[in-house]
Parts: C-alpha cells; sequence; structure tokens
C-alpha cells in the first residue's frame, strides 16, 4: 500500500455515526465495488432519459455522484450534467472528466444546491444513510427545490423487501488480494453491513448502514415534503414494480 493511501485511512478504521463521510472517501471502497456493471447503468441512463422525454441539451444534477460513472455516460449522451457528492476524494477523482457541459463540486444532499435542473437523479441506493428521518426527508425536499417548472427527480433505491428476503447474513469477497468478510444484516430497521479486512498487515473495519425504506416510506415522505409520485419501476429496463420479486426500486415524481 502506498504512503498516499495509509494517510487516507488514517484514523478511519472505527464505525463512525456518518460511516459514509469516512467509508467513501476511502480507496477501499473502490475496490469492493469495482465490478459493478457500468453496461447495465449506461442502458438505465438511456432508458430513463428516453422516458422522461429529457429536452436536447438539458440540464441534470446527478446527486451523491461517486465518482461520476453516471454523469460521464449521461454527458456523452448530449445533457449538460453537474454531479456532486459529499466525498471529497470522490470529487477530485471525477473532475478529471470534467468539460463545458461536465462538472463536478462537493455538495451535503440535505440542503438545496444552487440552481434549476431538468433532472435530479438519486441513483443506486445513494438514499437513507441518515439515522435522522429529518435528514430523508430534508433531502427530498431539497431535490424537489432544484427541479425546474417542468423538471423530474428520480430516486433509484434498493427494494428493501426483496434484499431483506434474499440477505446473505455472511460471505468473503476477494479483490485485489484483499480479502473482505461481509456480514449483514437487519437491525432498528437498518440493512447494515459490516466490512472486515487486513491490508498490508493492518485490520480495517468499516460499516454501511441504509434505512430499510418500503415504497409506503417513501409514498410518506413525498407526502410531506409536498413532492408527486407520478410512476415507480422495478428494475433498470423500468419494468413495473412487484413488491416480491423486484430487485429496484426507481420513482419518478415531481
Amino acid at each position: 500500500m502506498s504512503l498516499k493511501r495509509n494517510h487516507q485511512i488514517k484514523n478511519m478504521t472505527e464505525t463512525s455515526s456518518t460511516w459514509y463521510t469516512s467509508w467513501f472517501d476511502t480507496p477501499f471502497y473502490h475496490i469492493l465495488y469495482k465490478d459493478r456493471d457500468y453496461s447495465e447503468a449506461q442502458d438505465f441512463m438511456t432508458n430513463l432519459t428516453e422516458y422522461l422525454n429529457m429536452p436536447e441539451h438539458g440540464t441534470i444534477m446527478d446527486l451523491a455522484c461517486g465518482k461520476g460513472r453516471h454523469s460521464v455516460f449521461l454527458n456523452t449522451l448530449g445533457y449538460n450534467v453537474l454531479g456532486v457528492d459529499l466525498s471529497q476524494n470522490s470529487i477530485n477523482y471525477a473532475k478529471q472528466f470534467e468539460n463545458e457541459t461536465l462538472k463536478f463540486e462537493v455538495h451535503n444532499m440535505c440542503e438545496p444546491y444552487d440552481g434549476e435542473f431538468d433532472a435530479v437523479f438519486n441513483l443506486f441506493t445513494s438514499f437513507g444513510y441518515f439515522d435522522k428521518e429529518e435528514d430523508n426527508l430534508n433531502t427530498i425536499k431539497a431535490i424537489h427545490k432544484n427541479l425546474n417548472e417542468y423538471g423530474f427527480g428520480v430516486i433509484d433505491f434498493m427494494n428493501t423487501e426483496y434484499v431483506i428476503a434474499h440477505l446473505v447474513p455472511e460471505e468473503v469477497k476477494v479483490v485485489e488480494d484483499i480479502s473482505f468478510h461481509l456480514k449483514r444484516r437487519v437491525e432498528n430497521d437498518f440493512i447494515i453491513k459490516d466490512i472486515n479486512f487486513t491490508s498490508d498487515g493492518k485490520d480495517y473495519h468499516f460499516q454501511e448502514r441504509v434505512k430499510a425504506l418500503s415504497l409506503k416510506h417513501f409514498e410518506h415522505l413525498f407526502e410531506k415534503a409536498g413532492v408527486y409520485l407520478l410512476d415507480i419501476f422495478g428494475d433498470y429496463k423500468l419494468n413495473k414494480f412487484k413488491n416480491k420479486t423486484s430487485e429496484r426500486l426507481i420513482m419518478i415524481f415531481k
């Protein structure tokens, strides 16, 4: 491991109350999830923008964009894209892809951005991280505020009923010679994943905590935020949502 990587992750071995601020900023997060299906993500973006009938050169905010994989592809489709994320390291990485119509900034998703967009996308279960319900509500309010008169909000979340029914309690995933020991459970309405591994002789522990939000939970949040739910899909091909069998919960609102 490089000295740079050691510096990035020092003092991050303990689980934080805001786990995402430490885990997402480590190189290990991106190593563990390096095998994500980029072609599936690109097909989803193509299907979604066609369904929304996005205007030519329309403006899109990619909220919680990570390293920008969705943002970059959306930009190749001709859209003006702003990717925002709380992780400074992820934004620093994404900035290498910037051009006149693709920008990246650090931003807290609980707060409105200064601007309006034709669409705000919150993708790949980048929601429900917060311990406080008001932060989930504030995020939806912020998305709503950042939509222009004709804009659409999109939240791509996991279908928690399906995920819990198919939860794998324990597994080991080996990536780049690192053995990630993963343990999953449901506790206090959160789906929790404990991640333990050793790298260069040092032990690490991180935790992911995502609120087990069902469609009914979202409907309640949307009502409180003054948001209108327009359509619901259950996968990246935009098939209709089914409680028991759909892997995703994709909600279109305004």
